[in-house]
């Protein structure tokens, strides 16, 4: 796909992955509710396919490949979650699949990849170094590069998880919220709005240490990424597609502290009983940050994922008690 996702295109995406993915639940907390002052949808991509929305992208961009470019593999470099999703989609379409990884990539996420049989290719955990890698990787073996978030084929199977959220809910959202890391799923999220919630307003959740897609916005162009919050998933600076998408749409991006984040991941792990990662819960806490925003409001909330190392929880729970 070479231009923005049309509603057309995020429908036929939705249809294509529709038997690889799972429609996750939406789920409610009476208890969160109160704490916030709102009433939140949770819609909980953390029991996804490979434990994250990624899943959909992923996928989504592996079936729309030709077959003679599917079958010299996929390849990418992601810290952790798209690294799963396309070594889990290559290995259902019987391809290879050659995946750059930072070295301090968590390990779960290195597991997970090798599970679906991705061969990891590591490198320093540097923007420059990834690409490089990867463009050795390709010039070596051929494969076609699915970037983890800046591709308009990716971007559809992102919003598909909005979609549902929006069918499944059954009533109208006054706004709803992702985390935006390098734009996949907030790009995807603002699309899905705009063609199926038109009067819905979308709010992004950002870590105050890994502030660059906020300010982008207040520069007008791409900045770069600082890379530091212990919300792993969302150290990358925006692409040239996503940022276009999300500076015309965004209502706004509220960032959070780390200690911000782990308050909300905790608050959910204790009363919804599911696991998330502190990249997930970056816009909950932007929720509680700001509840004279979201007062009375009937608010969606994309649970991105659910791949956290239990050990660094409880260490990250007891740094931020």
């Amino acid at each position: 796909m070479k231009t923005i996702p049309t509603q057309a295109d995020i429908e036929s995406a939705h249809e294509r992955i529709r038997q690889h993915i799972i429609r996750t639940p939406v789920m409610r907390s009476e208890s969160i509710d109160t704490t916030a002052g709102c009433r939140i949808f949770f819609k909980c991509e953390n029991f996804q396919q490979i434990g994250a929305f990624k899943a959909r992208g992923a996928m989504n961009a592996a079936l729309s490949l030709s077959p003679e470019d599917l079958k010299k593999g996929l390849a990418t470099h992601s810290s952790g979650n798209h690294a799963q999703a396309l070594a889990r989609a290559a290995k259902l379409l019987g391809v290879p699949a050659y995946i750059v990884m930072p070295s301090n990539a968590p390990e779960i996420k290195k597991r997970g990849v090798r599970s679906f049989g991705g061969q990891i290719f590591e490198c320093e955990p540097t923007l420059q170094a990834r690409e490089t890698t990867l463009a050795e990787v390709i010039k070596k073996t051929g494969a076609t590069e699915i970037h983890p978030f800046n591709n308009y084929d990716v971007i559809a199977g992102q919003a598909t998880a909005a979609k549902e959220l929006i069918e499944d809910a059954a009533q109208p959202f006054d706004i709803i919220m992702a985390p935006v890391g390098g734009g996949g799923l907030l790009s995807g999220t603002l699309l899905a709005v705009k063609y199926f919630s038109p009067n819905t307003a979308v709010i992004g959740g950002e870590p105050e240490e890994a502030d660059d897609a906020y300010r982008s916005l207040k520069s007008g162009k791409i900045e770069p990424s600082q890379a530091k919050s212990v919300a792993d998933g969302l150290l990358t600076s925006l692409g040239d597609k996503t940022f276009p998408i999300i500076r015309d749409q965004v209502k706004e991006i509220i960032t959070v502290s780390d200690r911000e984040i782990i308050a909300a991941m905790r608050l959910i792990w204790e009363k919804m009983k599911i696991i998330i990662e502190p990249s997930c819960s970056v816009p909950l806490a932007a929720v509680l940050k700001h509840k004279e925003k979201f007062s009375g409001k009937t608010v969606g909330i994309i649970l991105s994922g659910g791949n956290v190392d239990l050990e660094r929880a409880c260490k990250l729970f007891a740094e931020f008690s």
